[in-house]
């Protein structure tokens, strides 16, 4: 793992990035699976992917493949994909609706709580304790309408990882409750593969010096992102809409019935706050959007983004397909200038890095978490 890091800051409004070899090197990467990804709250699937008892989804974290499934008494359970025996996989195929577990080597079989229930010969096997030799559980907390876990024996805490990060964006966890995430539906999910380091994809979502490039649709329905500043650099600030928009659509139309509970300073706004390691939550009048990323390898990453809605506009059917083009077309643009510059972290010339300018200053905080992570 080599990393080269420049000393000193750069003169000026300056200020220095992360190597080349962050972005590249599949030791960075194989440490980031351990020290970051398998350490801290992930949120890996929506509440309604696993609906009814027995429902399954298979999700990777880091390096650990784990089923995320719901048991007769509908809550959430998680566990490692590791069969206690000789370690087989339990499930093999990415989801489905299970009455227990079994592995298809040995048959051992475990319940929809992890429990140990049958095994051959398992009775003459006194010395088996079925909650030891259950599948490992992993810790799993419900939020925003969200799952999320972490595979580490000791998880930090999940009010000062995860709400924390809402109370830096927006000053209290209140202002995100008025938008009643949890009570959402999704409208609709895309999924994007994309060919770039996942901390390329973050340090874009967080800056918007690139807006009045690649962002044309984005920068008529909010103007002031032509000026370059993101609205993630002031507390509890949104970005507003322009003075002819009526709603955050691809056109600057009107969009759909606007959620109740928003505060009067909300409206007319987006927000957005970036949750590290693996989720952007995007906040207008009348939907939410959220991004998941899952990183794939030290230049692949695959990204989720769900449109959320109140349930009487998806029971109702109504056309919510101008506000889902309008940040599937600034997905695709973000996406696009990350698989460009990709290549160039493998370049000699970017081997001590880039700069940052004012606008972007807040990104080295993020390298800031990132180094320290990783120096751990």
């Amino acid at each position: 793992m080599i990393i080269e890091q420049l000393d000193k800051p750069l003169p000026g409004s300056l200020l220095p990035t992360l190597s080349g070899g962050y972005y590249t090197d599949p030791g960075v990467f194989a440490a980031e699976q351990e020290l970051i990804f398998e350490r801290s709250w992930f949120c890996v699937l929506h509440g309604s992917d696993i609906p009814n008892p027995g429902d399954y989804k298979l999700v990777q974290v880091g390096r650990e493949q784990l089923i995320v499934s719901r048991n007769r008494k509908r809550e959430i359970r998680a566990f490692f994909n590791v069969c206690r025996h000789r370690g087989m996989r339990v499930c093999t195929e990415d989801s489905g609706n299970r009455r227990s577990f079994q592995c298809g080597y040995h048959a051992w079989t475990y319940d929809l709580d992890g429990t140990l229930i049958a095994a051959p010969n398992l009775t003459k096997m006194p010395d088996i304790d079925r909650d030891d030799y259950g599948l490992q559980r992993i810790h799993v907390r419900e939020w925003l309408g969200y799952v999320w876990v972490c595979t580490a024996e000791d998880p930090p805490s999940f009010e000062e990882r995860v709400l924390g990060e809402v109370v830096g964006r927006l000053g209290q966890v209140e202002s995100l409750d008025h938008y009643q995430v949890e009570n959402l539906r999704i409208g609709r999910r895309i999924g994007y593969e994309v060919k770039a380091n996942w901390k390329l994809i973050i340090e874009n979502f967080m800056e918007c010096y690139h807006c009045a490039t690649i962002h044309p649709e984005l920068t008529e329905v909010i103007p002031e992102f032509a000026e370059g500043w993101a609205a993630q650099t002031n507390v509890g600030r949104g970005a507003e809409f322009g003075d002819d928009i009526e709603g955050f659509t691809v056109d600057g139309s009107a969009g759909v019935i606007e959620l109740p509970l928003i505060a009067p300073d909300q409206e007319r706004r987006y927000f957005a706050i970036t949750i590290r390691p693996n989720v952007f939550i995007n906040m207008v009048p009348d939907h939410v959007i959220i991004h998941r990323m899952f990183p794939t390898s030290e230049s692949s990453t695959y990204v989720e983004c769900d449109w959320l809605f109140l349930p009487e506009v998806v029971d109702a059917g109504l056309d919510v397909s101008k506000s889902v083009q309008l940040f599937d077309r600034v997905n695709l643009q973000d996406f696009d200038a990350c698989e460009k510059t990709q290549p160039a972290m493998a370049s000699r010339l970017y081997r001590a890095g880039g700069a940052l300018v004012p606008a972007e200053h807040h990104i080295a905080f993020f390298h800031e978490w990132l180094r320290e992570a990783l120096e751990a």
